[in-house]
């Protein structure tokens, strides 16, 4: 901004013509003039001289006299134009430097004004956060005390729905043993008619053919060995069955209790996710592919996924709002078809796992937002919990579950060695198929995801296949199969999740985890399963490595359950 006083008409008191310094450039004065004018003209005079003496001379022509004031005037004109270009303005000065200090202190003050501002929001902002923090905690501790409730009344379930079963076998086993006595009873009394109505048919013999006595009891003493050995293939075979039938109406009584539990078997888990994935494929997402306008929309949205979940950070404002754009871009006013939808579950899902695949293997820390999203979107959109799960299973083989991957498909086809690697999770690049050491790594960033979503506290329960308790599932399982305790990848995977959930499962579980744990700690140590020398992870290079962290892990979570 410009500051300026209006120039006064009167000359201002420093402003003094007497002062004014001469300029060199100045106009000749008259009287130079006049002497140039003589010298010209006594230069003419005698340059004619001689002319002058054969011509009549001309009369010098009258020399005009300059009037005074004429001659003041051009004085005065000379004296303004040399103090004009030799004359320093003090006002002036004077002026340009009022303004650039009131600039100074306008800019200062500015500043002041900006960093106050600039204090009074950082203030607020920590106020904000302060209350934040402290609604959080509360929203905590109620969870705490409802999963606490939780635990205790599911607790009381387990043990009654125990002690039904400890009395069901043994009315079972009473039933079997009455059947078995029942059995042998009968069959004694039988063989003493028999025995009777022999001994009868022998007395009538020995008085009717006393000649062919020893011929006929010799066949009787082989018959009565013959029917001996029959009768006892035929007790034997009546056990058998008899305890085969107990074994599956023991197995039954499990299916059923497991299912009322919400409980499945490793298998069970493997058919859920292949299914659902081979429903998907020939469902869903061929009628979307197939359809030009079903594809286009599909494609819009899919573009529209992938850059919402890359935006991803550890605040957990961005993971609510980019929870909700994915949820609203899954299910806008106008709903999609059913096709459409699960088609962009699937990339949803993909998404969030191949995000887990670059970001999480690189940083750790990357595993707690898009857990979080996870539990966000699993929480929001229905059947995102299958779709995620086929999905988990296809990229990461059968360590989702924990299972070895069988000979037979779900669907009853044979699984070729080409295609074993496939089902695996493995990977074919152009530079070729995937080592051990990049599938491992890749895996265990899918399933760190996995575990962080496992420990997560929720606000409403989510698909068994997500839950608190499959943490405990996935390491029984893992510990009864030898034949994933031999692979390195078992080794590194399951000290992830011990990285992760293991002091949270040992305030959950208790002295029960802590047991869990001194098997897991013989098996890295000692052997699996009382076989000495056969240590989890294998003789691998990549198992001994694996195997050392896991030990170091489990030492360390014992070592923070005891104090």
């Amino acid at each position: 901004m410009r500051f300026a006083a209006p120039r006064s008409p009167s000359p201002s008191p420093t402003r003094n013509r007497r002062h004014r310094p001469r300029s060199t450039f100045a106009v000749p004065s008259e009287s130079s003039s006049e002497d140039e004018d003589d010298a010209s003209g006594s230069e003419s005079a005698s340059s004619s001289e001689g002319e002058w003496l054969n011509h009549r001379p001309e009369p010098p022509k009258p020399r005009r006299e300059k009037s005074l004031a004429e001659q003041w005037a051009r004085e005065d004109t000379l004296a303004a134009v040399r103090r004009r270009i030799n004359y320093h303005d003090p006002y002036e000065e004077w002026e340009k430097e009022t303004r650039q200090e009131a600039f100074r202190v306008a800019r200062q003050k500015h500043t002041q004004d900006c960093i106050q501002q600039r204090n009074a929001r950082n203030e607020r902002r920590a106020q904000d956060e302060q209350r934040s923090a402290a609604l959080h905690e509360q929203q905590l501790k109620e969870v705490e005390s409802q999963l606490a409730a939780m635990n205790l009344q599911k607790q009381q379930e387990e043990a009654m729905l125990r002690a039904q079963w400890k009395e069901r076998d043994r009315q079972l086993w009473a039933r079997i043993d009455a059947v078995i006595k029942q059995e042998e009873e009968r069959r004694r009394v039988e063989q003493e008619a028999e025995r009777k109505k022999r001994e009868e048919e022998e007395r009538l013999r020995r008085e009717a053919e006393e000649k062919k006595r020893q011929e006929e009891e010799r066949k009787r003493k082989e018959e009565e060995e013959k029917r001996k050995q029959k009768e006892k293939e035929d007790e034997e075979r009546r056990i058998k069955l008899a305890a085969a039938q107990a074994e599956k109406e023991r197995e039954q009584a499990e299916t059923e209790a497991r299912k009322a539990l919400g409980h499945s078997t490793a298998f069970e888990d493997w058919r859920r996710g292949r299914d659902t994935l081979r429903t998907l494929k020939a469902g869903p997402m061929k009628t979307v592919k197939q359809n030009k306008e079903m594809k286009a929309i599909w494609s819009a949205g899919r573009r529209a996924i992938t850059p919402k979940v890359g935006q991803l950070t550890s605040d957990m404002a961005v993971v609510v709002r980019v929870s909700h754009e994915l949820v609203n871009i899954l299910r806008p006013p106008q709903a999609h078809p059913p096709p459409i939808y699960i088609a962009l579950l699937s990339s949803l899902a993909k998404a969030i796992l191949m995000q887990a695949e670059t970001e999480v293997t690189a940083e750790k820390k990357s595993a707690m937002p898009l857990a979080q999203l996870t539990v966000n979107l699993l929480t929001s959109l229905e059947g995102f919990a299958d779709i995620f799960w086929a999905k988990l299973c296809q990229r990461a083989g059968g360590w989702p579950v924990p299972i070895a991957i069988p000979a037979n498909d779900t669907d009853g086809t044979t699984i070729t060695p080409q295609s074993m690697r496939k089902v695996q999770g493995f990977r074919d690049t152009d530079e070729g198929s995937e080592v051990l050491g990049d599938y491992t790594s890749r895996v265990t960033g899918i399933l760190r995801v996995y575990f962080t979503t496992l420990v997560l506290p929720v606000n409403q329960p989510l698909d068994p296949m997500f839950r608190m308790d499959r943490y405990w599932t996935y390491f029984t399982r893992m510990l009864k199969d030898p034949q994933l305790l031999e692979s390195p990848v078992a080794a590194q995977i399951m000290f992830t999740a011990l990285d992760i959930g293991g002091l949270h499962a040992c305030a959950v579980w208790g002295s029960q985890w802590t047991r869990l744990l001194a098997l897991l700690f013989e098996g890295v140590t000692v052997g699996y399963h009382g076989l000495e020398g056969r240590l989890i992870g294998g003789k691998a290079p990549e198992g001994n490595a694996s195997r050392t962290r896991l030990q170091l892990e489990v030492e360390r979570i014992m070592a923070a359950a005891s104090t």
